[in-house]
């Protein structure tokens, strides 16, 4: 089941939800209605091929972590993003602290991390907590 990923806008906690029951879904901390406002997909060491390197579309992966402040301020970011790519471009999550393989493979070492991939190949990175401008100009928007 494909799960899409949300910060509680009340009290910052992520989330994560069955994309079919993302309607109903409240925040597993503090019960309040979560809000999507594009779909940021949960990435994992066992679907990144199919979900990044197998896709048709541009994916931009953020390597993240739920403890990393910067992480968190660049999540609303990435959702924004996903809207407003309207299909364009894929934006999935892959949590760091539940996935080693990958972002091994990439040499994280720091987080956040954006890489954006095209037709399976890597063609852009960035490290930290960049201005939305900055992302866009790497979406080559």
């Amino acid at each position: 089941m494909e799960k899409v990923l949300t910060v509680c806008e009340r009290c910052g906690a992520p989330n994560q939800v069955d994309a079919a029951r993302k309607d109903a879904a409240i925040c597993g901390s503090c019960q309040a209605p979560l809000k999507f406002y594009g779909d940021v997909l949960e990435g994992s060491d066992a679907t990144f091929k199919k979900d990044v390197l197998e896709s048709r579309r541009p994916v931009l992966v953020d390597f993240w972590a739920p403890w990393c402040m910067p992480c968190k301020m660049l999540t609303p970011i990435l959702h924004e993003i996903a809207k407003e790519a309207d299909g364009r471009v894929k934006v999935i999550k892959i949590n760091t602290d539940e996935n080693s393989d990958v972002p091994s493979q990439f040499g994280i070492m720091s987080i956040p991390t954006l890489i954006l991939f095209k037709d399976g190949e890597m063609v852009d990175r960035v490290v930290g907590a960049v201005p939305k401008k900055k992302i866009l100009e790497m979406l080559g928007a």
